[in-house]
């Protein structure tokens, strides 16, 4: 296999014009200096509530870059663009911080109305929800705590379970995979088991409902080969998104003022070791498991790629398909379309305001991993030498 094929910066960046290159470049060096991402994070949250006018410099800049747009007609170029290089596009409309149960059943209808929108599109094969858009973020921290709920809390948890399960049984009925966020420690429990609900109930035929797994987590291997041996002789079958995490600085500060032992990996090493064990057990337990790899990192790409030549797979396989964040890793994603994986962008979209939490959380993410973002900048300045060569 060649372990080269993520360089060619010629197809990781075919789509974009030199100004997109210029302003990618812009980006990542502020990305990669810790104190200029906490400024740039204070400062934006104080415009936005003092409601000055920055909505219309973040959308030129940091939302172009990660962002699809503010509706489903401004992402269409995009997704038809990246469709003509065989990438496929995931939906994902990140609206954060809803408090009522007005507001849940509104997050509710417009992720089914997502799935009725993409249904018919080839480009999009999966819809993605987060857990907390449909419910009360302290409500699934009381049920993967076990607390007694009272009359009110028990009400609401029965309308959040019916949420989860409107979602996934139109997604089924629409052949739309369904990809179910994963979120902060003291909340992921609760998902766990209604994701487990909702596979038992939708992935019989075909897998359809995908739990998404944080490994930076150092117990998360042990929560996957505890249910697949629990339900091994089971009707249906398991579908994972493997991702190594999202809130590792925010895990471990919130561990420390709960004074618990922190759930994140002890050091990146661990948590690359305790990703590449999960997709060695993705493989042992094919007949059984669907798997999505989303990840930003080379090697562990690579080795998807060399077990699955080990295990007789086609490239084109459907059991199995990467993915990365739109604005991140082209050189990852462009290069395993044009060798035929099946690959995706998740491409955030909605209005700017509700995006902001996103995009600090993608800046907080990538100056923690100063290699990801160093990566990043020298393939956008080679590709720039390329093109004056």
């Amino acid at each position: 296999m060649d372990n080269k094929i993520f360089d060619d910066t010629q197809i990781a960046f075919k789509m974009k014009k030199n100004f997109h290159l210029y302003n990618a470049i812009f980006l990542f060096n502020i990305i990669t200096r810790k104190i200029l991402v906490t400024v740039f994070t204070n400062l934006t949250l104080v415009m936005l509530k003092l409601n000055l006018p920055i909505k219309w410099i973040l959308k030129r800049t940091i939302y172009k870059h990660f962002c699809g747009g503010v509706d489903l007609v401004e992402c269409k170029e995009i997704i038809n663009e990246m469709y003509t290089m065989n990438v496929h596009s995931i939906l994902d409309y990140s609206v954060e911080g809803q408090k009522n149960e007005l507001s849940f059943d509104k997050s509710c209808k417009k992720k089914i109305d997502i799935i009725d929108s993409v249904s018919k599109n080839k480009a999009i094969p999966f819809a993605v929800f987060k857990p907390t858009s449909i419910g009360r973020y302290d409500l699934f921290k009381m049920v993967s705590n076990q607390n007694q709920l009272n009359k009110t809390e028990n009400d609401e948890w029965l309308n959040v379970v019916e949420r989860f399960h409107k979602i996934c049984k139109h997604a089924m009925k629409m052949n739309i995979k369904i990809l179910i966020d994963a979120e902060e420690y003291e909340v992921q429990k609760a998902i766990d088991d209604l994701s487990l609900e909702m596979m038992i109930n939708y992935n019989i035929n075909d897998v359809i409902v995908y739990n998404t797994i944080q490994l930076y987590r150092w117990d998360r291997l042990d929560y996957l080969k505890k249910i697949l041996k629990k339900y091994s002789a089971s009707e249906f079958n398991f579908g994972f998104k493997l991702v190594r995490g999202a809130y590792m600085e925010k895990e471990r500060l919130m561990a420390k003022k709960g004074k618990y032992k922190s759930p994140i990996c002890s050091t990146k090493n661990d948590t690359d070791k305790n990703f590449d064990n999960a997709v060695e057990l993705m493989f042992d337990n094919l007949k059984k498991i669907d798997f999505f790899v989303a990840t930003h990192n080379e090697n562990s790409n690579y080795k998807v790629m060399k077990l699955m030549k080990k295990n007789g797979l086609q490239n084109s396989t459907n059991k199995i398909w990467f993915g990365q964040l739109y604005g991140m890793s082209d050189n990852i994603t462009f290069n395993l379309a044009k060798n035929g994986y099946n690959v995706a962008k998740i491409l955030p979209f909605g209005p700017v305001e509700n995006l902001v939490p996103y995009l600090i959380r993608r800046a907080q993410e990538n100056s923690s991993f100063e290699g990801q973002s160093s990566r990043e900048l020298s393939l956008l300045r080679k590709e720039l030498l390329r093109r004056k060569a």
